[in-house]
């Protein structure tokens, strides 16, 4: 499986102390199957940092490999997928996981659906509403978030 990387400045080596907190899935690296969605996270993060230039790496990830790692999947939102999201990014020690999943693959929670989830945080829609608001967006993109070392030193870069 080919998976892509959108970054403001390319790198050598995977450093997940570098990776920001409070993330959909956690700490960790964030991963996508489409070029595009990568391309467009590149070119996010240097206008929010207003440095670097955009730039897309490319990893493989052998399927059998996935076997080795203990992984959490969403195939789309659920009232699951939404509680795992919450608790990742109000996470009180940052340093310290929510969960000890090597590797975590679903629906990205952009800014569209951070609408609803903070809807839903302030107690404006209960949490059946904020799934069938979601299961109705278009464009649904699946990220793949590698957590543990062991899971990064399955990713060959290409």
């Amino acid at each position: 499986m080919k998976l892509y990387h959108g970054t403001n400045r390319d790198f050598d080596k995977i450093d997940l102390s570098k990776s920001k907190p409070n993330k959909d899935f956690g700490r960790g690296f964030y991963l996508s199957a489409d070029y595009e969605q990568a391309l467009n996270m590149a070119k996010t993060k240097v206008e929010q940092l207003e440095d670097g230039v955009p730039v897309v790496q490319t990893y493989l990830m052998d399927d059998e490999a996935w076997k080795a790692l203990h992984v959490l999947r969403f195939e789309s939102y659920s009232e699951a997928w939404a509680k795992f999201i919450l608790q990742n990014r109000n996470n009180p020690i940052p340093d310290k996981p929510m969960h000890s999943y090597d590797a975590v693959i679903g629906p990205i929670a952009d800014d569209r659906v951070g609408v609803q989830l903070w809807r839903y945080e302030n107690r404006s829609i209960d949490l059946p509403t904020l799934v069938r608001n979601l299961q109705y967006m278009k464009g649904v993109t699946i990220q793949y978030f590698f957590g543990t070392e062991r899971a990064i030193n399955l990713l060959q870069r290409i």
